[in-house]
C-alpha cells in the first residue's frame, strides 16, 4: 500500500509536466507564427513604395469611391482596347475607358455573369475568369492572362488593364510571362491578403518591368491583423518603365494623391502615415 501512494502522485506529476511541455511547445509554435507572419507583412510593406513621375498626370477613373481607380491619364493613348478583370454588375471604370478613348473593354468575369452596359461605350464581356491555366474549376472557365488577350488578336497592341480578382491575382501575374507584362502600358490593380508568401514575389515580379506609382488602403478591409499594412486590400496602380520617367525630387515613398478617395464615404479611413500630397 505505502509503494502505491508513492507512485500515484509521481504518475500525476509526470503528467502535469508533460502537459506543460505541450502548452509550451504549442506558445512557442504559435510565437514564431506570429513572428513570421509579421516578417512576410513588413516585406510586402517594403515592397509598397510608391515613386513620383515627373510625366504622370494623375486621373480618377470610375466612380468617386469604390470602384474608382487612378491612372496616368497622359501616358494612355494611344490605346487599343482595355481589360476589365473583375466587374460583377457594373464596370465604372470600363465605361470611363470605353467612352473617353473610343476603344472596347474586354470584361471577364465567371462568378457575376450579369454582362454590365456603357452608355456610349463598347463592352466586350467574356463569361470566363484569369488564372494561372487553362481550364474549368467547378463548371467556371478560366484561361491565362496572355492566352485571352492573345485569342483578342491583342499581342503587342496597346492596352490597358485594370484587374480586381479577390486574390486570385497573385497566381494570374505569377503565371504571366514577363514579355507580356512589358508589354503593358499601365496595369490598375486592387490587390489583396496579406498572408501568402507569393505576395513578395509577384509584386517583385512586377517591379521588373513597372513603377508602383500610386497606393491606397481599401477602409473596407482595415484590421490590426495586417499591421504594419493598416488593411489586407489596396488599390495600387503600375506604370511600365518604359514610358515612366521617375521624379528624383520626390522622396520615397512618394506622398499619397488626394484624387484618392475611400471605398466607403462612410467608414473610418485607414492609411499609412506618409503626408497627403497637396491639392
Amino acid at each position: 500500500m505505502q509503494h502505491t501512494f508513492i507512485k500515484r502522485p509521481s504518475i500525476r506529476i509526470m503528467f502535469v509536466i508533460v502537459a506543460l511541455a505541450a502548452a509550451a511547445a504549442v506558445l512557442i509554435g504559435d510565437l514564431e507564427r506570429h513572428a513570421a507572419g509579421r516578417k512576410l507583412r513588413e516585406a510586402i510593406l517594403a515592397e509598397l513604395q510608391p515613386v513620383a513621375l515627373k510625366n504622370c498626370t494623375l486621373k480618377r477613373f470610375g466612380s468617386a469611391n469604390d470602384g474608382g481607380y487612378l491612372m496616368c491619364e497622359n501616358l494612355i493613348e494611344p490605346l487599343d482596347a482595355g481589360y476589365s478583370y473583375g466587374v460583377g454588375r457594373n464596370d465604372d471604370w470600363g465605361c470611363d475607358v470605353s467612352r473617353r478613348y473610343h476603344v472596347p473593354v474586354h470584361e471577364y468575369d465567371c462568378f457575376d455573369p450579369a454582362r454590365p452596359t456603357c452608355n456610349g461605350g463598347t463592352f466586350v464581356f467574356h463569361n470566363e475568369c484569369v488564372g494561372d491555366r487553362t481550364g474549368y474549376r467547378e463548371s467556371r472557365f478560366f484561361d491565362t492572362l496572355e492566352n485571352q488577350i492573345r485569342k483578342n488578336g491583342h499581342i503587342g497592341r496597346r492596352l490597358i488593364i485594370k484587374m480586381d480578382i479577390e486574390g486570385a491575382e497573385w497566381d494570374a501575374l505569377l503565371a504571366a510571362p514577363d514579355e507580356l507584362l512589358a508589354s503593358i502600358p499601365q496595369i490598375a490593380m486592387e490587390l489583396h491578403s496579406f498572408d501568402d508568401p507569393k505576395i513578395v514575389e509577384v509584386l517583385r515580379k512586377l517591379k521588373r518591368n513597372f513603377y508602383l506609382v500610386n497606393l491606397h488602403f481599401n477602409n473596407w478591409s482595415c484590421t490590426p491583423k495586417a499591421a504594419p499594412l493598416p488593411a489586407w486590400a489596396y488599390q495600387v496602380l503600375w506604370v511600365n518603365k518604359r514610358i515612366g520617367v521617375p521624379d528624383p525630387t520626390v522622396p520615397i515613398p512618394a506622398p499619397m494623391s488626394p484624387l484618392n478617395a475611400p471605398d466607403s464615404p462612410t467608414w473610418p479611413d485607414c492609411q499609412l502615415s506618409t503626408p497627403r500630397s497637396p491639392p
